[in-house]
């Protein structure tokens, strides 16, 4: 089941269980947190298997016409059953009711790192495409690919 969260402590509950379950994404401890703390005040949707949390999607204003996936995590044993399309879809149309025109998100650059590279097609296949990169944005081990999807 996917829904729409508007408590601020579930929310962070529900994104602190499946980052700290993601540390092979999530590993920098401070940024973990960051995006725990900030996903409080964000557009949260939760997908739900069995009764509990498994996966949620964070949106963030970025302009007055463009909304950022800023984070998303599915707990692995539910990779690849279709919960993060379910999340991305939910997102999507609730970006869109909210009027927005766009939407972006920032990954790994293609090439760097395998399970990067997964995350790098599951947005190609959600429609994305591929805008920007900025090989220092984060590090210059970590090219910044920045990545945009027309909702209109």
């Amino acid at each position: 089941m996917i829904e729409q969260i508007f408590d601020k402590d579930e929310k962070r509950t529900i994104a602190r269980k499946v980052l700290e379950a993601l540390k092979d994404w999530f590993e920098v401890d401070e940024s973990r947190e960051q995006y725990i703390r900030e996903s409080a005040d964000r557009i949260f949707i939760a997908a739900k298997e069995n009764n509990e949390y498994v996966g949620f999607l964070c949106l963030k204003e970025t302009g007055r016409d463009t909304v950022e996936l800023a984070v998303m995590g599915v707990l692995m044993e539910y990779h690849r059953s279709g919960i993060g399309r379910q999340l991305f879809e939910k997102a999507k149309a609730i970006a869109v009711s909210e009027g927005y025109s766009f939407m972006q998100v920032k990954t790994v650059q293609m090439g760097k790192y395998p399970d990067y590279d997964k995350t790098n097609l599951f947005y190609i296949s959600c429609g994305f495409k591929e805008f920007e990169v900025f090989p220092e944005y984060w590090d210059e081990d970590n090219p910044c690919q920045i990545y945009v999807l027309s909702l209109r």
